[in-house]
């Protein structure tokens, strides 16, 4: 599961595009936070997640969200400011489950490290779909977990969406205000790209039986039973009207806001509680595997620095979003990625005090709240303060560090006050 949306200038509040997504994973599936330069490559192919592909003569520096098993991302942005994510769907071609082909991740990464703009961007990744397809398991430890992909695609001028069923695509071009994409089909009649076969192959299988002008991609290839059941429609109606409903335009912390949301209002809310409605999501069993473990939002000026916030951590409602730029070294000295155990990785620092939060979350919570959304609030202010400045990229990056190496020494203090927290007593404690 995952939640992506854009706001175009119309609907942004500095008039820039601004990009955001949660990145839904199986809960103990740690995402590593990494900077990759720009490189120069001899060799001829490049391993991917399953399968090699030939590799580009030249690749962008990029800021990725990935799964820290995986070679591709879940959402990323390169030094060109074009920035990618996907979405995992559900549709009616069966898959062969060989893992023959990219996964969307794949896909993601290379498209960042190889496309200038958003539509050379879409170009990339529809070239690596139809060339190699898609039958790559997206789990970690479900290995039966195979699904098709649709992504949101933006730089500074522009956004698309692409949506795919297989090898058949369909890209709409985001033309104004807000565009949300979730776990779900959603481009029906009004389109600019489509696939040599998409119609031809839904009106062979009796998807379609209407005049091709008609052609509706989202009802001929949805999965009927995910469609009908699932939640992900919701929570695309959900970040689009948070977003829409921003009178002053979405700004960085709408769009923090709106990624931290539950499917119950704070007060009410407990994790225990939390379903596939849910934004900010949080497992609970079989019908609702998923925790964000990762965040990104991205703003994308055309007169200054790109900034890239991430947490690096799950639980959108209990993080920090950091700022990232381009052509520093945070994120590549001795950083610690993590793995599939606790370390010494900024995601397993913060997922071990979120677990003991989620115990007793709105009383632990309350304890961090403060200055938890004081820290928010400092770093927001003093990076708007910064890039007004017109700083170099040396002085940003600094200012990257700092702010990572303040939030590290604060969830060591965070997690030493919820360590002598009063427990919440069980119904069966005496």
């Amino acid at each position: 599961m995952c939640d992506t949306f854009v706001t175009l200038p119309d609907r942004a509040k500095n008039h820039t595009i601004l990009f955001a997504k949660n990145s839904d994973r199986e809960p103990e599936e740690a995402q590593a936070i990494v900077r990759i330069p720009a490189r120069q490559h001899s060799e001829r192919n490049v391993r991917c997640t399953y399968i090699e592909v030939p590799q580009a003569e030249r690749s962008y520096e990029v800021l990725l969200s990935k799964p820290f098993q995986m070679w591709g991302a879940e959402m990323g942005v390169n030094e060109h400011g074009v920035v990618i994510g996907n979405e995992a769907v559900f549709t009616r071609l069966r898959i062969e489950k060989k893992n023959t082909g990219l996964t969307g991740m794949d896909l993601i990464r290379l498209a960042l490290e190889r496309s200038r703009t958003a539509r050379l961007a879409l170009e990339c990744i529809i070239e690596h779909l139809e060339m190699y397809g898609q039958d790559a398991c997206g789990g970690y430890r479900n290995k039966g977990f195979f699904y098709h992909n649709s992504f949101l695609i933006a730089d500074p001028k522009e956004a698309w969406v692409l949506e795919t069923a297989g090898r058949h695509w369909v890209a709409q071009q985001v033309t104004h205000g807000v565009r949300s994409i979730s776990n779900c089909l959603s481009i029906e009649k009004r389109y600019e790209l489509i696939s040599s076969e998409a119609i031809a192959y839904a009106k062979k299988r009796g998807w379609h039986r209407g005049p091709d002008e008609s052609f509706n991609f989202r009802k001929a290839y949805s999965d009927w039973l995910y469609t009908t059941f699932g939640r992900a429609r919701i929570r695309m109606n959900t970040t689009r009207g948070a977003a829409e409903s921003c009178e002053a335009g979405v700004s960085v912390p709408d769009a923090i806001r709106i990624l931290s949301s539950h499917n119950l209002p704070d007060p009410q809310f407990r994790p225990s509680k939390a379903n596939t409605a849910s934004i900010c999501m949080h497992a609970t069993g079989l019908l609702n595997p998923s925790t964000t473990t990762g965040s990104m939002i991205a703003a994308l000026s055309t007169d200054g620095p790109i900034t890239v916030w991430l947490t690096g951590t799950s639980m959108p409602c209990l993080s920090v979003y950091l700022p990232f730029f381009f052509g520093g070294r945070t994120l590549l000295d001795n950083w610690p990625l993590p793995g599939d155990t606790p370390d010494d990785s900024l995601w397993w620092q913060a997922e071990l005090l979120h677990r003991e939060i989620c115990k007793d979350y709105q009383n632990r919570k309350a304890l961090i709240d403060e200055e938890r959304s004081a820290f928010q609030t400092r770093v927001l202010n003093e990076a708007e303060r910064l890039i007004k400045l017109n700083p170099g990229a040396e002085a940003l990056d600094r200012f990257s560090a700092h702010c990572l190496k303040e939030y590290r020494h604060l969830l060591e203090k965070w997690s030493a006050t919820i360590a002598t927290a009063p427990r919440k007593k069980s119904w069966w404690t005496p």
